[in-house]
């Protein structure tokens, strides 16, 4: 089925904010690998030294590092999509259990703000005729700075579009 040129909206800005994870799957791995290792040379060295209730606690204090690694994993699952397409802004939201939100946006009245407070990092807002939404929360400054000047570009693109007339070349 053919689809008419007309109803076609074209995406004229994609943004992806994800956490940022310094550790590759292998690399994490390799983190839990050693702490296994650690903590079972420490429980041995306890046992052979007759300390047993140490024993427990070191099992605890593994178990509790295994599951807080386990809650940073399941948080980089997060996810958030910007689209500024020829019709509409959407945010779209993916929380680290899987469930999605989306908020979608006019383009013609929609303003990027930086919200700054003294000793924080700025919050990044879309807002649009008594409508806000904050966007990359997970960002520090300089990345959400970047992202604000770009996506004021492309809505300035939007505004403003420029239209090739070959009967003007």
């Amino acid at each position: 089925m053919d689809v008419p040129a007309a109803s076609v909206d074209r995406l004229m800005f994609e943004a992806e904010v994800k956490p940022h994870r310094s550790l590759s799957r292998r690399g994490l791995g390799l983190v839990i690998a050693f702490m296994c290792l650690g903590s079972l040379f420490v429980t041995s060295l306890m046992a052979l030294l007759g300390a047993w209730p140490v024993i427990g606690f070191n099992g605890a204090d593994l178990l509790l590092a295994l599951v807080l690694i386990w809650l940073n994993v399941r948080a980089a699952r997060a996810r958030e999509t910007i689209r500024l397409s020829e019709r509409e802004l959407s945010v779209l939201r993916r929380d680290a259990a899987g469930r999605q939100t989306r908020v979608t946006l006019s383009p013609a009245w929609l303003n990027v703000v930086l919200e700054e407070h003294a000793g924080t990092v700025p919050k990044l807002l879309l807002t649009t005729r008594g409508i806000s939404c904050e966007v990359a929360r997970q960002l520090g400054e300089a990345e959400k700075r970047d992202l604000a000047a770009a996506l004021g570009r492309a809505l300035q693109r939007w505004r403003n579009p420029r239209f090739d007339n070959p009967q003007l070349r």
